[in-house]
Parts: C-alpha cells; sequence; structure tokens
C-alpha cells in the first residue's frame, strides 16, 4: 500500500535525479547508472545527522537503539481474568513449540483435578511418535504420487521437507488421540529431544534417500508384498534412529504422585492411552482452529494440503474470521477458566527483557527515516509475516466496558524469559500478528460452527500462512 505522503517524497527525490539523455542511453533499461550512483551518494551527504546515525547503527545492536523508550513500563502484566497455571516449561534448542503449546492445555486440567503443586506430560514421548508417523506419511505420499516428475512442484515441496520438529494443532490432537500421554518422568528429555537440529537433519537425509528408491519401487513390476516389506524396512531404520536419539516409549509405566495437602497417592500402572482417558479425558476433537487472514475470504473453511503427521489423520482445517469474532471466542475461554492453543509471528514487535509484545516496542522506521507501512494483509502477501510461534492463551484484562486490553501467553522458553516465563501481548499487537487460537467448540456461536458443515476450499502446503511453528 502506497500512501500518500511516500508518492510525494518519491516525486521529489526524482526530481533530484536529473541526467543527461545521452548519457542516460548509454546504460541498459533499469541498470544503475554511475550518474544515478552520484546522485543517490550526494542525498546522504546532505544531511549532517547522518554521518551521526551511520556511526551509531554500524556499531550498535539495531534492536537496541529502536526501542522506544516512551513505550517503557505503559504496559504491566496484571490481569483480571487468568487460567490458574503452574511451572514453566522449555523446549530447550527444538522445535516442539507446538508441542509444548497443546499439553499446556491439558496441563492445568490435571494439577486442578488432583490438587498437585508440580506436574508435567513427557514432550518427548509424543515427539518420537510424531517424527516417526511424520517419516511414514512422508513415504505414502512419495507413493501416491510416484508417476509425477522430480521437478513438480508438490514433489519438490515433498523433497524439501521430508521432515521437521515443527507442527500446529492438528499434529497435536491426532498424535495425543491416538498415542495417548506420559508423565515426564516415564519419558524424560533427551539431548537430541531438546537440541533437534542434527536428528532432524539425518533422519531427512535417509528419508530422501529413501523417497527415491520408493519411487522406483512403487512403479516396478515386483509384488505388493515385496512393495510392503521395502516400506516397512525403511521405516525399522527410522526406529532405530529414534530410539537411540530420543529412547524407547514405554507401553506401561507406573504412576505416583503427591497433592497440595502431602497426600501420597497409591502406584498405579497404566498404558499410555489409558493415562489420557483416564487422568485427562477430554476430547480434543472438541476444539475448533480460527485463522485470522486478511487475504482470503472470512467466514469460510480451509484445508491445507498433506499438513498433518498421521496417514489416517486430519489435514489442517480452519475457519477463517475476523479479529473481532475470534477475540470474542477467546475472551469467553478464558473467563471459563479454559487456556487455548494460540500461534502468532512472535518476532516481531517482541521485548523479551520485559515480556511485552507491543506495535509501539521499537521504531525501527524512524531510526532509518524510512517508512514500513504494510498492514496485515500485505505481510502475508510477500512473505513479511505469518505464524512462528506456538504459546498457550492463558489470560486477559477485561476492562469496565468488557474490551479487552492485553493478554497474557504462558510460553516454553524457559523461566528467565520474560515475565517469568510469560509474555504480555496489547490487543493491538493481537490484531496484527495473532494468526491462529483454538478454542473448545463449547465457547463458540452455533452459526459459526456450522461453517465446519462446508466442503473446505483446499490450499497447497506452500502457501504462505502454513509454516509449522517452532
Amino acid at each position: 500500500m502506497i500512501r500518500m505522503h511516500n508518492i510525494l517524497k518519491i516525486t521529489a527525490f526524482i526530481s533530484v535525479l536529473v541526467f543527461s539523455t545521452a548519457a542516460f542511453a548509454q546504460e541498459k533499461k533499469g541498470a544503475m547508472s554511475m550518474e544515478m550512483v552520484d546522485q543517490i551518494r550526494s542525498t546522504f551527504k546532505e544531511s549532517q545527522s547522518n554521518t551521526a546515525l551511520m556511526n551509531a547503527v554500524s556499531n550498535n545492536d539495531i534492536k537496541k537503539l529502536a526501542v522506544n523508550r516512551e513505550n517503557k513500563g505503559k504496559v504491566n502484566n496484571l490481569f483480571s481474568n487468568k487460567v490458574a497455571t503452574k511451572g514453566i516449561a522449555n523446549q530447550k534448542s527444538s522445535g516442539r513449540c507446538w508441542l509444548f503449546t497443546g499439553l499446556n492445555i491439558l496441563k492445568p486440567m490435571v494439577q486442578e483435578k488432583y490438587k498437585l503443586n508440580e506436574f508435567d506430560f513427557s514432550h518427548t514421548y509424543n515427539f518420537f511418535w510424531d517424527q516417526f508417523e511424520k517419516a511414514n506419511l512422508f513415504l505414502e505420499i512419495a507413493i501416491s504420487t510416484a508417476n509425477k516428475p522430480m521437478d513438480d512442484r508438490e514433489i519438490e515441496w515433498l523433497f524439501k521437507n521430508p521432515i521437521g520438529d515443527g507442527g500446529q494443532w492438528t499434529t497435536f490432537a491426532d498424535n495425543v488421540q491416538k498415542y495417548g500421554l506420559v508423565p515426564e518422568k516415564a519419558m524424560p528429555d533427551t539431548y537430541q529431544s531438546e537440541n533437534t537440529a542434527m536428528i532432524s537433519k539425518l533422519l531427512s537425509r535417509k528419508l530422501r534417500e529413501d523417497g527415491l528408491e520408493i519411487r522406483m519401487i512403487t512403479l516396478s513390476k515386483i509384488t505388493e508384498q515385496k512393495k510392503a516389506e521395502a516400506k516397512l524396512n525403511m521405516l525399522v531404520d527410522i526406529y532405530r534412529m529414534l530410539v537411540l536419539s530420543l529412547g524407547e516409549p514405554p507401553q506401561h509405566f507406573v504412576w505416583q504422585y503427591k497433592d497440595a495437602d502431602g497426600k501420597i497417592s497409591q502406584p498405579k500402572s497404566f498404558t499410555p492411552q489409558e493415562f489420557y482417558n483416564e487422568i485427562i479425558g477430554v476430547n480434543l476433537s472438541d476444539y475448533v482452529m480460527f485463522m485470522n487472514d486478511p487475504t482470503r475470504d472470512y467466514h469460510q473453511l480451509y484445508e491445507i494440503q498433506y499438513d498433518r503427521n498421521l496417514v489416517e489423520g486430519g489435514n489442517w482445517k480452519y475457519i477463517n474470521l475476523p479479529n473481532e469474532e475470534i477475540r470474542r471466542f477467546a475472551k469467553t475461554s478464558i473467563t471459563a477458566g479454559e487456556a487455548m492453543y494460540f500461534s502468532c509471528d512472535v518476532g516481531k514487535q517482541l521485548n523479551i527483557e520485559d515480556g511485552t509484545l507491543d506495535v509501539n516496542n521499537y521504531q525501527y522506521g524512524d531510526l532509518f527515516g524510512v517508512e514500513f507501512g504494510m498492514d496485515k494483509k500485505d505481510r502475508i502477501k510477500t512473505f513479511e509475516s505469518g505464524s512462528t510461534h506456538g504459546m498457550s492463551l492463558v489470560g486477559a484484562n477485561i476492562l469496565p466496558d468488557g474490551a479487552v486490553d492485553k493478554w497474557q501467553l504462558e510460553n516454553s522458553w524457559g523461566a528467565d524469559k520474560g515475565d517469568k516465563g510469560y509474555l504480555t501481548m496489547t490487543d493491538a499487537w493481537f490484531n496484527e500478528y495473532m494468526f491462529r487460537i483454538i478454542i473448545n467448540k463449547k465457547y463458540v456461536d452455533e452459526k459459526v460452527l456450522k461453517i465446519l458443515d462446508q466442503k473446505p476450499t483446499m490450499l497447497p502446503p506452500w502457501d504462505p500462512m502454513f509454516s509449522p511453528e517452532l
């Protein structure tokens, strides 16, 4: 979007760049002539303050120089309504925020039900099965698309993204409903689960190799049984790599706890599926994903091709709504005491020192003397903005007139980041950089829920809005 004052600035600038017709004609159209370079150079020299700015910017952290001091202290961390939560998790150097976020929604339910001061789920257990299922999905897509050439865009996307540690709500819900949950001590984190870069790289390398082979096998004349055996052997290798890196997932375990009153429970044996059904007892299919994507029509249902981790699972499916409707449902959920899965473009205007997300935190345009004027729609279309991180939405500050001026997020970067592990998001920031919220359907209007009956518009997995949260 080009504003009028920008047009005036451009017009004034062009008027300065007067070149001789003969000299300009010698240059290839669109090329930067030396005369043009000289004119541009002279515009920088016109302002004496530019030299001081150059010295400051070239020798210091740009983010620190752009801090808006007038905004300091204007956003506090007090909330009228907050979900009771205990314990801040730390995903370390991994892209498992989607998994931490999903489990952070369920964790308060267990803490309240059993009056626990300390409790957490194993993140490694569900991460193991996520990676194993994603490997199987990759091979199945390679089989189903074996007749397409390698330079087909779908095949290029597949081999560029064979597996990853990121995800979103659908991958979390399908994983938990199939494999259940276990307490943290039943399968604790390992070095590789906390530092996923290397194992992800090696899994991707192996799957790309297997993908080429499975494509050739699929088109060959060998029996279907031999084809199935070949895929099974590939998965055996993936399983081995995962077990060596993460440990083997428990099939049975014993859980015992001490509550806030000091009472110790009797030990009880569970399977992961039994633990999920008995201890949690929540139907994750009752949650609905909402997106705010101004590049597409609102009040429509959309689906992302291949965006899942189970072959038999559901693709990422969402209702696109205006911010004001999503905000209303989110406020209802918070006042009812239920946290939500939330994802956003967390890197924009984040002050991690005080834990605030506010559109006025930094003044990059003022520092450089330029304007960054794109709105949310333009940022999405140009790949400037998209969802990068998942957190649980746990608090809202509701004003006397019912409006919300700020929200609280439970993060998974450890208690030493932000406000003791939490972030405070202003409502203005919510409008600009919130992308997805998952809300229990009991807090949503029936009229909106009927949108789920629509035939979804299928979108490609390479769409700019649909990279997994990390």
